[in-house]
């Protein structure tokens, strides 16, 4: 697939340190996949990586993909559309309140996977650490496999820290172009226990609408109270570029100027949020600007590596972690850290700020750019899933502003 080139330059590449981290840190990364959800599970690591309440609303959406031979389409699609995806969700508010977003992958059919395991993985467990879900997805790669979308719907529910919250959201969306009927757990079994804990099922189908409904994808979405629909998993995402996209993303290489880092790890986290800057601007500087009014949102926060966005939740940090700062601000009084540290914070707000208006301009440009366009232009992956979530939303309280 040929991306869209642009013109615009930007000074993303990380120091070669910083890359060297992170790629030490995608080593060890087996070990995270395996160990931190336990971790999370005893307490260890907080759920939540948003700057929204704990108690907020919740949303969980949980990603289920066809990484077989034929869905580089697919996949491509995911990584083109995920920005888009997820600004969609930050709209989203139930009672006036922002609410705390949780999504997971899983991939199936490939035939790299283990056959013993379905030929399924958990790539990312529940997450609200956005660079770390762009990092997984950019990390797929397809391989000709068995589909079983019964024992990958089954997994996710199974596996899965599903909230028992009665008002939240919760989500999985399946897409594929094998039968639905394929492998050892009937759909029907998996459809009717992700019913039972009051997940949404939708599925999406990779080809012709018939060819789906015969295949009993629209059956598998019935069955799981959710939506059914068919794309063109081979279309090229659409890009459409706005007035605004210049200034967004220009602010956006000022907001990464606030981050104060800290703590050991904090090479490999800030490398990678460079990495998914270089990942986003690939495709074009329209899926840079989207990248970058999320980066803006509530729902973008660093909070395990950032001094600012952990000084909004712990003031005693400045105390706790002055030795793993920078040495130009281990030199300050306490009284001078506080100081500057409210200083960037101020500065990130303000920034935030523009481009969050800039962000309202630019949605009116692209409603009025779309309008204009045909109906199977916008036949994809982010389409299918904004549509039903719009739907599911409304039942679950929730209002799309």
């Amino acid at each position: 697939m040929k991306f869209r080139n642009t013109n615009l330059k930007f000074a993303l590449v990380a120091p070669a340190i910083l890359f060297a981290a992170y790629m030490h840190l995608s080593v060890t990364a087996g070990f995270v996949q395996k160990w931190m959800p336990r971790f999370t599970a005893f307490g260890f690591f907080g759920a939540s990586a948003t700057g929204v309440s704990d108690s907020a609303p919740l949303i969980e959406v949980a990603l289920l993909l066809d990484t077989s031979n034929s869905m580089d389409g697919l996949i491509e699609q995911a990584k083109s559309q995920l920005w888009k995806i997820l600004n969609e969700l930050t709209l989203a508010k139930k009672d006036g309140r922002i609410p705390n977003l949780q999504i997971a992958l899983y991939e199936y059919g490939n035939s790299r996977l283990s056959a013993s395991d379905g030929y399924i993985r958990q790539v990312q467990y529940f997450t609200g650490d956005m660079d770390r879900l762009s990092e997984k997805l950019f990390s797929l790669t397809t391989s000709g496999g068995e589909e079983y979308c019964g024992q990958v719907i089954h997994a996710s529910i199974d596996e899965l820290k599903w909230s028992a919250d009665p008002g939240a959201l919760r989500l999985i969306y399946i897409a594929g172009n094998e039968p639905f009927t394929q492998g050892p757990v009937p759909y029907a079994q998996a459809c009717a226990g992700a019913k039972e804990k009051d997940v949404f099922v939708n599925t999406i189908f990779c080809g012709d609408h018939e060819e789906g409904i015969r295949g009993h994808w629209q059956s598998g979405a019935m069955l799981g109270k959710g939506s059914y629909s068919n794309i063109d998993h081979n279309s090229i995402t659409a890009f459409i570029e706005t007035p605004y996209d210049e200034r967004i993303n220009q602010l956006n290489l000022n907001l990464n100027a606030t981050y104060i880092t800290y703590g050991a790890q904090v090479r490999d986290f800030q490398a990678n949020q460079a990495l998914q800057d270089q990942n986003a601007l690939k495709y074009s500087k329209a899926n840079m600007a989207d990248r970058a009014l999320f980066k803006s949102s509530a729902n973008y926060t660093n909070a395990n590596w950032d001094l600012v966005d952990a000084y909004k939740e712990d003031k005693e940090i400045l105390a706790r972690e002055k030795e793993s700062l920078p040495d130009s601000l281990q030199q300050l009084s306490a009284k001078q850290l506080e100081a500057e540290v409210q200083r960037f914070m101020q500065l990130r707000e303000d920034i935030r700020q523009e481009i969050q208006e800039l962000g309202k301009k630019r949605r009116a440009y692209i409603e009025a750019e779309q309008a204009k366009m045909a109906d199977d232009a916008t036949n994809n992956l982010g389409s299918s899933i904004l549509k039903a979530l719009r739907e599911q939303a409304k039942r679950k309280g929730f209002v799309m502003e």
